[in-house]
Order: structure tokens, then C-alpha cells, then sequence
């Protein structure tokens, strides 16, 4: 795959173009990653006892289900989000990812994967917080991840 930069300062705003010879997985993951960046907010409302806080998402390590409620995971603190998680995946960008039922992950986020026979432990750089990735999910995981090295 060519990847090419033009900086035309005529140009009123950026464009992105995908030129290929035919549709493929893909081309087509990248577009939709593409259009789900473009779309996605820089910051989450999020509650804890009664305040609310307005949150970068590069702040978030992952978000899980617990008893029918979101919460959000930061290095150090939770707090309750007020979308379900169907709705989050939606709404995120390209460095979120389900990676379990009940969990959505921060792909630049992660320090480590301890992988094992039954399940993938995920672990996060100056936090004692973890995620376990389901066996369903691994293999996209490490799909996107290698994409991601590749791209940088």
C-alpha cells in the first residue's frame, strides 16, 4: 500500500483520498476507521458523586459494565458514564476496541498482553488496573495492533 501527502495551501480543507483497484476488508476497515475518527469527540462527560467531569479520551484506559452501568476507567479513578457500550462503540474512534462482552479498550493505552492457554491479560502502564481479553476477540485485537505497529 502507497501512501502519499500533498500540502496545497489553495486547499480550503483537508481531503482524504483512497484510490484501489477494488473494494477489499481492508480498504474498507480503513474507511470506516476513517469516518469514525472524523466523527468521534476529544472529550466524554462522565459522573462521580453528583459532579461531573469532562474527560479527554487519551485519559481512558478502557470502559466495562458493571450491574447495567458504564464505568469509565482512568489510571487511578472510576467513574459512571451515562452511554451503553453498543452506543460508545459507536461513538469512538479508531483507538477503542471491544475486546470482551462487557469491555471496550483504549488500544494506545496498552503497556502489555500476557497471553495464556484460557485467556490474554492486558495491562496498562502506571496503573494497577487489568483487562481480560475474550477468546472471541483476540485475534482482532492482535489484527488491529499489528496494523497500528505497521502504520507507525
Amino acid at each position: 500500500m502507497k501512501i502519499r501527502l500533498e500540502i496545497d495551501p489553495n486547499q480550503k480543507e483537508p481531503e482524504i483520498l483512497i484510490t484501489a483497484p477494488k473494494m477489499n476488508e481492508k480498504i474498507e476497515r480503513l474507511y470506516k476507521r476513517l469516518q469514525a475518527d472524523e466523527e468521534s469527540p476529544e472529550q466524554l462527560e462522565v459522573t462521580k458523586d453528583d459532579t461531573s467531569y469532562y474527560l479527554n479520551l487519551n485519559q481512558i484506559l478502557f470502559f466495562e459494565t458493571d450491574s447495567k452501568v458504564v464505568i469509565a476507567h482512568t489510571t487511578t479513578q472510576a467513574y459512571q458514564v451515562k452511554y451503553k457500550l453498543y452506543e460508545l462503540e459507536q461513538l469512538l474512534g479508531s483507538n477503542f476496541m471491544r475486546v470482551a462482552k462487557s469491555t471496550i479498550l483504549n488500544l494506545d493505552q496498552i503497556y502489555s498482553l500476557t497471553r495464556s492457554i484460557s485467556n490474554c491479560q492486558i495491562r496498562f502502564q502506571n496503573s494497577y488496573k487489568t483487562v481480560y481479553v475474550s477468546r472471541h476477540y483476540y485475534r482482532d485485537l492482535r489484527d488491529r495492533l499489528e496494523e497500528r505497529r505497521q502504520l507507525s
